[in-house]
C-alpha cells in the first residue's frame, strides 16, 4: 500500500498530527476524525489532491451500485472525472506540488475514498516535486474537465456515483 500527502511546502521533514482547520459534523463514534491526525491518501485516489491547496473541485467515480447509464453518461471510458473551475486552470498548469510518500505503518484506513489517518507523527520516506498538474490526470485514467462554475454540478450528489467535493467553499457562487 502506497500512501501520500500532497503539499505546496517542499521542506516537510516530519508530519505532526493536527486537527482539521474546519471541523466537520461526523457520524456518532467518528468524532475523533476532527482530532489531531496526519492524513494520507492511497495511490489509487491520489488524483483527488493533484490541485493547488485551496482549489475547489468535484471528483466522481462509479461504485458497484452505479447504474450503467449514469456510468456511461458521466464517466464514459474514464475511471474517474475531476471537475475544476476555468479560472484555476492556469494554476494547475504552473504550480508545483510536493508528493510525500509515507510508510503505511501506524495508519488506519477510513474506508472512505482512499483516506488513511495516523495519530502519530510521521516521517516521510520520499518527496517528489510535481508540476504541470493538468498533465497528471490522463495517465491515471482520470478525465480533467474544466467548467466555468461548479455550482451546476450540485445535483451529482443525487446520482448513483461516488461524488467528493473538496474546498467547495472557494468555488464561485457555491452556497
Amino acid at each position: 500500500m502506497r500512501l501520500f500527502h500532497f503539499s505546496d511546502d517542499p521542506d516537510i521533514a516530519v508530519f505532526e498530527p493536527r486537527p482539521v482547520l474546519i471541523p466537520s459534523v461526523r457520524p456518532v463514534g467518528r468524532e475523533w476524525l476532527n482530532d489531531p491526525l496526519v492524513w494520507a491518501i492511497e495511490g489509487d485516489h491520489d488524483f483527488m489532491y493533484l490541485f493547488p491547496r485551496d482549489c475547489p473541485r468535484i471528483l466522481l467515480w462509479g461504485t458497484p451500485d452505479t447504474p450503467e447509464a449514469e456510468r456511461r453518461r458521466w464517466l464514459g471510458d474514464w475511471r474517474a472525472v475531476a471537475f475544476v473551475e476555468r479560472h484555476w486552470l492556469e494554476r494547475l498548469e504552473v504550480e508545483t506540488l510536493h508528493r510525500y510518500e509515507m510508510a503505511s505503518d501506524g495508519f488506519k484506513e477510513l474506508k472512505d475514498a482512499g483516506m488513511w489517518v495516523s495519530s502519530r507523527r510521521v516521517v516521510p520516506v520520499k518527496r517528489t516535486a510535481m508540476s504541470q498538474l493538468d498533465q497528471e490526470f490522463a495517465p491515471r485514467q482520470v478525465d480533467l474537465r474544466v467548467v466555468d462554475n461548479l455550482r451546476p454540478l450540485k445535483d451529482l450528489w443525487n446520482t448513483g456515483l461516488h461524488v467528493s467535493g473538496i474546498r467547495l467553499r472557494n468555488a464561485r457562487d457555491w452556497e
